[in-house]
Order: structure tokens, then sequence, then C-alpha cells
């Protein structure tokens, strides 16, 4: 989205902030296929990070310096990620022209779709048919709000790094669900991400996204109405949500939470019914720390009715023995799938 600085790189971090841990993958382009050298994990404690908005950026920019640090990642280009409420993604039609008359045309396009003032925007887009011959086009329309964007390069650089891009987090974890799961890019598949304030539901159409929608579902408050509701520590709750201990005694609280996900992916599916897809949503893969919930993935596919995966973001991608340094791989894997998405993007 952001791209700052040229020279081809061999080596891409791709850092995740999430609000519940900083995730940061280092991947090796040198060889034919790419490899991962590096995965790093750390817990934000408290509310650091909500829905994400960095509420205590001196906490965050020690934490994310000090991983660099302690693991001794020396390259400090990144690319990073935005998403939420202030990125807006949408396909759109439009008379059909080439790209560079497109580009002029397309503020004023985004005029009629982006709900934001056009001055505090950053727009991107990309032509969906260019080969096309129609007299109109499908247009991919990607607006950020530039504040996000600027407080997110301004918080890596007070870290010591260097943000080369600012990518859409729906677009990297686009990226590793393509380079994992190569069978996602055909039909209707929907990415469900599963993380700790949000869960972003993103629908694609033979690998085109057609629909990115937040849901307000996370494992923080998961977490928080176990306490209410069952007087836990958080702790305990952390552990239910682990599947640790008695997690079975509250599988009727863990289902009935899991239907509100499933009810959003049903309305997702129903608004691209009214836009005359015509087919059903076919593959449904999940990713995100949510997944480990117990009987959540269980109840999604049981009420769609469709074929469920949980990703890892290294089903494909080779990892070299020495990155994991001590990681459970299987706990971590769609956990990471933001993060190596965004180091899948070359650095040019």
């Amino acid at each position: 989205m952001l791209s700052l600085g040229l020279g081809r790189k061999k080596k891409t971090v791709g850092v995740d902030l999430g609000s519940g841990y900083i995730k940061v993958a280092v991947i090796d382009h040198s060889k034919e296929l790419p490899q991962i050298e590096k995965l790093a994990i750390r817990a934000i404690e408290g509310d650091a990070i909500v829905d994400g908005d960095i509420a205590q950026p001196g906490l965050v920019v020690e934490l994310l310096s000090g991983l660099f640090e302690e693991e001794q990642i020396t390259v400090r280009d990144v690319v990073a990620g935005v998403g939420g409420r202030d990125v807006i993604i949408k396909l759109i039609r439009m008379d059909r022209m080439d790209e560079t008359e497109a580009r002029e045309v397309i503020p004023w396009e985004a005029e009629q779709h982006v709900p934001f003032e056009m001055d505090n925007v950053q727009l991107d887009f990309e032509i969906t048919d260019p080969e096309g011959e129609g007299l109109q086009m499908t247009v991919l329309l990607v607006a950020a709000k530039k504040e996000v964007v600027e407080s997110r390069v301004a918080l890596m650089e007070e870290a010591g790094l260097t943000p080369r891009i600012v990518d859409v987090d729906a677009f990297a974890l686009h990226n590793a669900l393509e380079v994992n799961y190569p069978a996602a890019m055909e039909g209707l598949t929907a990415l469900i991400n599963l993380g700790h304030d949000t869960t972003t539901v993103n629908v694609l159409d033979d690998g085109i996204p057609l629909l990115t929608r937040d849901l307000s579902f996370g494992t923080r408050r998961l977490a928080s109405d176990l306490e209410a509701e069952h007087a836990m520590t958080p702790e305990e709750a952390r552990g239910v949500l682990r599947g640790e201990g008695s997690s079975a005694l509250f599988a009727d609280f863990l289902a009935h939470r899991a239907q509100e996900v499933a009810r959003g992916v049903e309305r997702a599916a129903a608004f691209l019914d009214t836009h005359e897809i015509g087919i059903g949503i076919g593959r449904l893969y999940l990713s995100g720390g949510g997944v480990h919930v117990p009987g959540l993935a269980e109840v999604l596919a049981e009420r769609l009715g469709v074929e469920t995966r949980i990703t890892s973001a290294f089903e494909q991608i080779q990892i070299k023995p020495e990155a994991a340094n001590g990681l459970d791989l299987n706990a971590v894997a769609p956990i990471m799938m933001l993060s190596v998405g965004l180091a899948l993007r070359r650095l040019w």
C-alpha cells in the first residue's frame, strides 16, 4: 500500500502488531522458493493495543525493539500491516480505462464509496480484469486513513525499524493463504481470522477479494465474559480458552459464542447472494489465536455446512531448523499467518 525506498532485498521481515501478541516472521527470498528463517512472538499484557488502536505506544515500542534485540533479528527494513475499521476494501465498477487513466479518476470514484474525508485518506487500487474487453471493468479499491498509516510508520521508526511497505492485513492473510493453500484460490472461499479483539471475514472468488468484514468478536471478550459470568480469574478464563482443565464444563458457553461468528459469516454470504454471485461458500479456512478455542471450529463447520480447515502458516513454506527457537509450531501455525503473509512481500 505504501512503499518507501528501492533496492531488491533477499530477506523480508513481517511485523504483526496484534492486540494480544506481537508476531514477527523473517523470510529468506534468496532461494527459488521462500524459506522462513525466523519466527518470534511476544505477549502484550493489558490494553496496550485495543481494536488495532495503540493506546500505550511507549510500551509497544519497548516490546517491539526488545524482541528484535533478544531474537537477534538484524534486518530492520520491515513490512507492517494496517486493518480494522480505518481501512476500507471494496470492489467497484467503473468505465474501462488503462491504469494511468484510472489513477487520475480513482479519487473521484472513491468519494462515492469511502465514508472518510478524502483529504485524510490514502488510496490504492488494482484492476482485477485488465485484459477484459467490456465497456466496464472491476476495480479493487483500498482506502486507509492517513493518520493510521502515519502513526504505524512513526511507531516502527521509534522502535528502530524502517517500514518499507505498509500493507493491508486482509491482503497479507490472502498472500499466506495462497502460498500455503493454492486450492483456496479456486471458487468461493472464506478466510476467517479469529483475533484477540476482532474477527475478520475475508471472502474470495477465484482468489479475488469480494468482501472483507470485521466482527466484534475475539478471545479478549470471551475471557472477559467467562470472568464475569462464572466468577473466574483471568488465568482460569485463559485456561478454558486454551482447552485446559475444566473447559468441558463450559462447552455450551463456548458453543453459544461460536454461533456469533457463524452468524457473521452467514450475513456475509447473504450479502453476496444479493449481488448475484450465485454460488455458496465452498471452503472455510480459519486462522488466528481463536482457532484454539475448544469447539469453535466444529461449531462453524456444522452450522455453515462447508469444508473447514485450520490453517498453518507453514503448510507449504519450508522452515529453517533454527527458525522456531523453542516455539511450539503446531500451536503458533494459525497465529503466524498474518506476519508470514506480510513477510512474503518482496522488497524491491
